[in-house]
């Protein structure tokens, strides 16, 4: 028996004979591997256009099933003919390989590069909204400006980023992707622009918070690190309140560490809040400020009416997911987002 029949999988259906069955399974092999040379690009070896548009179509409806985003980052080699007159169309193809070559090993390997033509090249980012997005193409920017191209020394590259928009078509979401790169190329290169629309944060404004877990997602994050990272943390400790809720225990012995260690958290935040809000000149602040001190003292109050048993569990649970997430978070704290995005821009 020869190796490629040992290793040769089940055929569909049955073979009237073993050499039959090697042939079908070589005949298979060759098959896929025309169908892989045909989705990529001969010169880059990436994805190619046409895989581009096959698959794009099925990122929207997995997208929109599952409810998470997805984003394109689309870069394009700034003066890329200067390359190619000064160095050689040789020197041209050298750098695109390399590009190509150097941006796979940066992004995500759940994330896939195609070749959209000449020098332009495409991410598709799964699970990602436009922030995250633009983190990365910021950090493809960065990485490539350092980079030294044996054929052609250091260049580097503008980007565009948006993020699916509700039911837009494929060519509808590349269209403002692209608006972006050239906004970015007419601003002087070398940068990044963002479209800063996405489902993230259609999804995110109309999720109610539920009584069972919350959900972090990105179209919560305000764009200050500081202020995201304690959001985050702040839904970590809730969660741990609402899984103590749920497993029936009611004991304030039990209870008040998990509630102590929560409200903890939402006092040292409003204080960094605060803070940070004072230094960049949010005209609500003081309004912002009364809000967090009748949050803490509302906290106060109902831990001591549960201690002394005039509430239940479940009144404490809702008014943390209620009050503290829903109203505040969702509602009171979105009035700041737009001073961070307007300083994004100005950036």
């Amino acid at each position: 028996m020869t190796p490629a029949a040992s290793n040769a999988p089940p055929p569909p259906y049955p073979c009237l004979a073993q050499e039959s069955c090697v042939i079908r399974h070589q005949l298979a092999e060759q098959l896929a591997q025309l169908e892989r040379s045909a989705a990529m690009d001969s010169l880059t070896g990436v994805w190619n256009r046409k895989h581009f548009d096959q698959v794009l179509e099925t990122e929207i409806d997995r997208s929109l099933r599952h409810r998470q985003p997805v984003s394109l980052i689309l870069l394009d080699i700034d003066a890329f003919k200067l390359i190619n007159d000064q160095f050689g169309h040789s020197a041209g193809d050298a750098v695109l390989r390399e590009m190509a070559q150097v941006t796979s090993g940066l992004i995500r390997s759940s994330d896939a590069l195609f070749r959209w033509g000449g020098e332009e090249f495409v991410v598709l980012a799964t699970a990602t909204g436009h922030r995250n997005a633009s983190r990365q193409a910021e950090n493809l920017r960065t990485a490539i400006a350092a980079h030294r191209f044996p054929a052609a020394g250091q260049l580097t590259i503008s980007l565009g980023v948006a993020e699916h928009l509700g039911e837009e078509s494929a060519a509808e979401w590349f269209q403002r992707a692209d608006a972006m790169l050239y906004a970015a190329k007419r601003g002087g290169r070398n940068r990044v622009r963002v479209d800063t629309r996405g489902n993230s944060d259609q999804w995110a404004s109309t999720q109610a918070s539920s009584a069972l877990h919350l959900n972090w997602q990105e179209g919560y994050e305000s764009g200050e690190p500081t202020i995201d990272r304690e959001h985050h943390e702040l839904f970590d400790r809730a969660n741990e309140l609402l899984d103590t809720f749920l497993s029936g225990e009611e004991k304030f012995a039990r209870i008040a560490p998990v509630f102590d260690r929560l409200m903890q958290h939402v006092a040292a935040h409003f204080a960094d809040e605060e803070l940070i809000l004072e230094r960049h000149g949010y005209a609500k602040l003081e309004a912002h400020r009364r809000l967090h001190a009748r949050l803490l003292q509302r906290a106060q109050e109902l831990r001591g009416a549960f201690q002394a048993g005039q509430v239940h569990l479940g009144g404490v649970v809702e008014f943390v997911a209620g009050e503290v997430v829903a109203r505040h978070l969702f509602r009171a704290d979105r009035e700041f987002f737009a001073l961070f995005a307007r300083q994004e821009d100005a950036a």
